[in-house]
């Protein structure tokens, strides 16, 4: 804290031989402190400047980022770029790999999944319940005639497992069905043999 020094004169009497007092002006320093007010005034503008600087370094930081935080958005955005390659890629490829690691045409596994679901469909179902049954017996022939009309000894597929054993479930319905008529209730003998063959056929696909 400054301190200022001010001049003010004094009067001063002195006494001389001639038992005549005369007064003489004389200088005295007296220091002068500076006031409280102006005092709180600096200290005012000490703390608003230092919490400016403060402010101005937090909302700045945000926006200078490091050379490490700029390499990991770099690679992040290169993983993204990269998947969305990847994802139209396997949109336009024909083929599919499998969940034996196999790479099979995409429409074969579609055409393959769905006798699986609609034939298990119709193999559970309930031939007390007409109209239920019906739906889903249709459906299944619907899938089969596509399976077959598309895929049947084609030489791509014949070998894969899932394509044997698919072949084996509808031999084993359309035998079944031949000899007891169509709308003959499913021995559970014969409805389990195919449930099996159609959960082998699923594992591969």
């Amino acid at each position: 804290m400054g301190v200022s020094v001010a001049l003010s004169p004094a009067v001063v009497c002195v006494e001389k031989h001639g038992g005549l007092n005369k007064y003489k002006p004389e200088f005295r320093s007296r220091a002068v402190l500076p006031s409280k007010k102006t005092s709180l005034h600096r200290r005012h503008v000490l703390v608003c400047g230092g919490a400016s600087l403060v402010t101005i370094l937090t909302l700045n930081w945000p926006l200078t980022s490091s050379p490490a935080w700029a390499a990991e958005e770099s690679t992040s955005q290169a993983d993204k770029d990269e998947t969305v390659v990847d994802a139209i890629k396997s949109l336009f490829d024909p083929d599919e790999k499998t969940k034996s690691g196999k790479v099979l045409p995409k429409a074969y596994l579609k055409s393959a999944r769905e006798v699986v679901k609609t034939l298990r469909e119709s193999v559970n179902e309930d031939p007390k319940d007409n109209a239920k049954f019906r739906r889903t017996a249709d459906a299944a022939k619907a899938s089969i005639r596509d399976y077959l009309g598309n895929w049947r000894g084609n030489q791509i597929v014949v070998k894969e497992e899932s394509y044997v054993m698919l072949e084996k479930a509808i031999r084993s319905l359309a035998s079944f069905y031949s000899k007891a008529g169509p709308s003959a209730a499913l021995p559970e003998e014969v409805k389990s043999d195919i449930l099996y063959d159609l959960n082998t056929a699923e594992e591969s696909l």
